[in-house]
């Protein structure tokens, strides 16, 4: 489907507007059945609409807050995304927030099994998904050169969480599969900076299959696109 793009003059402004809309459809969720489920992205992009969302006022005691993908790293490490959300999303009310991450033991399988086993209890889908986007077209960890691309990616696929093993990745990753992302309430992509937007451009010409691509394609509905320089 045709993503919607939001422009914005600042980072901050981004990130403030994000987390309104955010807050917004985590509240209703809330509202609507009590819990909610909220998916995000690592890297260096999140931090300030991380910092912003944390101090809206929900009942995050309610609220559980997962990763769409994760380096097979401990959260000691620099790399690994639970540390940035650890550290600029689950604090002030935020903080009462529960964590589910991907990473525990640090083997592949039984860590994909364990957060799989984990998702699934909560009996509910994702309400809402941040995703992020690298400059090859990868979101989640969907790389273009990953062994398990078209197994992730297949709309019909039964498992939920998934271990990747992809060259241009660096580290062995795992990622939320494709269809509890298209089944989310709400889908943004998350991305600034000039290169980016061209990175962007060229997922939307006609003919594209990098990966994010084939998200968007295979989507329910427009994912909002909120791009800031």
């Amino acid at each position: 489907m045709v993503p919607h793009l939001n422009e914005f003059a600042s980072r901050q402004d981004l990130a403030n507007a994000l987390a309104r809309t955010v807050g917004d459809r985590l509240d209703a969720a809330l509202r609507e059945t009590g819990t909610a489920l909220l998916a995000v992205s690592g890297g260096a992009t999140p931090s300030l609409f991380f910092e912003s969302l944390s101090s809206m006022p929900l009942d995050w005691s309610k609220i559980v807050v997962t990763l769409i993908d994760e380096r097979l790293v401990p959260e000691s490490s620099g790399r690994s995304n639970a540390a940035l959300v650890t550290k600029k999303l689950l604090q002030g009310p935020a903080a009462s927030a529960r964590f589910l991450p991907l990473y525990e033991t640090g083997d592949a399988a039984t860590d994909a099994r364990t957060a799989e086993q984990k998702l699934t209890a909560l009996r509910k889908k994702i309400d809402v998904a941040i995703l992020g986007m690298g400059n090859d077209g990868h979101t989640a960890s969907f790389f273009p050169d990953a062994d398990e691309l078209e197994t992730v990616m297949d709309p019909a696929a039964t498992a939920t969480v998934a271990a990747i093993h992809a060259q241009s990745a660096g580290e062995l990753r795992l990622t939320l599969t494709l269809p509890p992302l298209i089944r989310a309430g709400f889908m943004a992509l998350h991305i600034e900076g000039a290169e980016k937007l061209a990175t962007l451009q060229r997922v939307l010409q006609p003919g594209s299959h990098l990966p994010i691509r084939r998200v968007m394609d295979a989507a329910t509905k427009p994912i909002e696109i909120y791009w800031a320089p």
